[in-house]
């Protein structure tokens, strides 16, 4: 009796903080990974990270910035698995500036990670869908940002409501080769680089923000990534779940 074949996951952006956690929450579904940073030694925590023991979990080094990267590490991930059952376009760059600020440098650091390599990714893996004749999934991560206006953070906001608009525009290209394409935008989520980037009193305002009075557990987009890539979401493209404590409703 041959065993199952596990599912299988692409996930951008996974050395930390909401892309570790997606990263450990589809292994923990029973997902197989390949797993993407700038620089593969980022990634050695998750790989020792007990959720994703058991699992086969491939490392690859991507920067959303150049179309080789692309293409490279896509076709890595296909020669481990064969193929990928779900893209999670999770990496992104931030960038906390005022507008008048920002250089034409910054803009295209952000745009082409966040915006740009998102769309060239989900290009290439819905070709490799449709050359095959197989159903995908892609989730990205969007933001809140992407929903509301916020002082300071234009470029990542634009960005961000960008991979929304995408969303709407791939999922209806690709409805007939049953590829669906949705995204999530979480409000802030207390990752250690948040802890890090932001002192106590910029915490307070950020979380005076969310009505629940809570920031959102990085668990909890994962868990909303494992759902959008289930068979109990098969009636669901190109939506944009937020999550994120009422913040969009208030």
């Amino acid at each position: 009796m041959t065993s199952p074949v596990s599912p299988t996951a692409l996930v951008t952006g996974a050395s930390t903080g909401l892309g570790y956690a997606i990263a450990c929450g589809l292994a923990r579904a029973g997902y197989d990974l390949a797993v993407t940073s700038r620089e593969t030694a980022r990634l050695d925590a998750l790989l020792r990270d007990p959720a994703v023991q058991g699992r086969k979990v491939v490392p690859l080094r991507l920067d959303l910035r150049l179309e080789a990267d692309i293409a490279q590490a896509f076709a890595a991930a296909v020669e481990a698995f064969g193929d990928i059952d779900v893209l999670v376009n999770n990496a992104g760059r931030a960038l906390l500036k005022s507008a008048v600020e920002v250089t034409w440098a910054e803009w295209d650091d952000v745009v082409d990670t966040n915006l740009k390599g998102a769309y060239f990714m989900s290009r290439t893996y819905a070709a490799h869908c449709i050359g095959r004749g197989r159903p995908g999934c892609i989730v990205s991560i969007s933001s809140t940002h992407g929903l509301t206006g916020i002082a300071g953070r234009t470029v990542y906001g634009i960005s961000k409501g960008g991979l929304i608009q995408m969303t709407r525009m791939l999922a209806i290209e690709w409805v007939g080769h049953n590829i669906r394409v949705n995204a999530i935008a979480p409000a802030t989520a207390l990752t250690a680089s948040r802890l890090k980037m932001h002192d106590a009193t910029t915490r307070e305002r950020m979380l005076a923000r969310i009505p629940t009075g809570r920031f959102i557990a990085p668990e909890e987009i994962a868990a909303a990534v494992v759902f959008l890539a289930s068979p109990g979401a098969a009636s669901i493209t190109g939506q944009t779940l937020a999550v994120d404590g009422g913040l969009t409703a208030n």
